[in-house]
């Protein structure tokens, strides 16, 4: 059987797309929940900053024409209360520098809403937030510029925590939809490896459409498949009605012809016709035996295809079969006897099982010569049934042993020996259908042994 072209799978195909999406979520996610997490933090400081300099800006007063400027305690400590961070501030009035740190960089305010910088200061990296109010004193109108700035080394750590803490959420995301993407994967090849089992498990000639219910995504495929096998079902069945109908119409007129060369051959007076004619009866032996194993194959092909489940007698089935044939065996000079007849059954088709055990003790007694036994035996064995047919024969050739079951194959041994090499063929057919085996080999003294082995259930 030639291997079909196999180009990737459908689940690592299912899975690499799964896992690749989730491995970019995951990594949009950790980006996704830092950068949330730093304009948070930034939100939240600049925030803190933009109160505490409106605090300072709300304390300042113009008295007697001076400006009046009280630093409130709560203006700087609610910086400290929220984080270690080192405060810095400054308070302008105009040019000139009320108090505060002169060298802090100097933000330019819009006016009472705060405008924040960041900035680098005494080696450190510092966020302002400054804002700005007009003032009249006697000096003239001037703008009361308030800048307080915190360093950024605990909204580092904050940033640090928030970072391990996305790139946990990141994996553990990633962790979760992975395996989600392996029982997804799992799941979308599971019916294809239903609808696999369900025809593997099948024998070669059962060509029954497909019913089981299948996705919508493979009822195409499925639809397809039921009406490949229908077809083929069809062009099997031909076949088979052409043969058993060709060797039906074939033996009728061989038996006229054989018959009619017997009384042609017992008038004939020469013995080089009679040599001849009896060559001609010989040819038509061989052509009706042909066509009778043909049309025995045509009825075993099709009776495989329905294969009855009876409970079968073995030892009954034997007897039978023995009784039936021992009338050819008694004009071939061979006796056909039955030897050890054990109590065995198997669940199969009673026609299918006879006609196979017939083919063996006909090639049984077509190889063995006049005066010699054939015995058919049935033993139970602790691991099955076995029937046996053992002769006194010339034996099987022992290098073609395992190509005698082939179609129309012939041992060398055979020639002079009228057959059709179909045989052994319809029983390996017959006995693999049954889930048993066909062995075949040599008897020590002379003679071949053709044994069913039925495995027990």
């Amino acid at each position: 059987m030639t291997a079909p072209a196999v180009a990737g799978s459908i689940r690592r195909r299912l899975l690499v797309m799964l896992i690749g999406s989730a491995g970019l979520l995951a990594v949009l996610l950790y980006f996704v929940v830092q950068n949330v997490a730093r304009q948070v933090a930034q939100q939240s400081q600049d925030n803190i900053l933009s109160a505490s300099a409106l605090s300072v800006i709300d304390s300042a007063r113009t008295v007697d024409g001076e400006l009046t400027v009280d630093l409130p305690y709560a203006a700087l400590s609610m910086l400290d209360s929220v984080t270690d961070e080192r405060v810095f501030y400054t308070i302008r009035f105009g040019e000139e520098v009320l108090t505060g740190y002169a060298d802090l960089p100097r933000v330019t305010a819009a006016g009472a809403e705060a405008t924040h910088l960041s900035a680098q200061y005494l080696g450190e990296e510092i966020r302002i937030a400054a804002v700005a109010r007009p003032f009249s004193t006697d000096l003239g109108r001037e703008l009361l510029e308030v800048s307080v700035a915190q360093t950024l080394s605990g909204q580092r750590e904050s940033l640090a925590r928030s970072s391990r803490l996305a790139l946990s959420v990141g994996a553990g995301f990633f962790a979760l939809t992975a395996i989600l993407a392996l029982l997804i994967a799992r799941a979308t090849v599971r019916p294809f490896e239903r609808l696999t089992a369900s025809i593997s498990r099948r024998g070669p000639t059962d060509l029954r459409p497909v019913t089981a219910p299948v996705p919508q995504e493979m009822a195409p495929l499925v639809a397809s498949l039921n009406g490949f096998m229908n077809r083929l079902e069809a062009s099997l069945n031909r076949s088979e009605e052409f043969i058993a109908e060709a060797a039906h119409r074939v033996r009728t007129p061989l038996a006229v012809v054989r018959t009619k060369a017997e009384i042609i051959q017992h008038n004939v007076k020469r013995q080089e016709n009679k040599a001849a004619i009896a060559e001609m009866i010989a040819a038509i032996d061989e052509s009706s035996r042909t066509a009778g194993q043909l049309l025995d194959h045509a009825m075993v092909s099709f009776r495989l295809d329905r294969l009855a489940q009876e409970e079968v007698d073995l030892r009954a089935l034997m007897v039978a079969t023995v009784d039936r044939l021992r009338p050819m065996a008694d004009i071939a000079d061979i006796l056909l006897e039955t030897g050890v007849a054990d109590a065995a059954s198997v669940k199969g088709d009673p026609i299918l099982l006879q006609n196979a055990l017939q083919n063996l003790i006909d090639n049984a007694i077509k190889y063995s010569p006049a005066g010699t036994a054939i015995t058919v035996a049935l033993e139970q064995e602790a691991d099955g049934a076995r029937l046996c047919v053992t002769d006194q024969g010339p034996g099987l050739p022992t290098e073609a042993q395992t190509s005698l079951t082939e179609r129309f194959v012939r041992g060398a041994n055979a020639a002079g020996i009228i057959g059709s090499g179909l045989g052994l063929t319809i029983v390996e057919e017959v006995i693999t259908a049954h889930g048993g085996i066909l062995e075949l080999s040599n008897t020590t003294g002379g003679g071949a042994c053709a044994s069913l082995f039925f495995p027990s259930a």
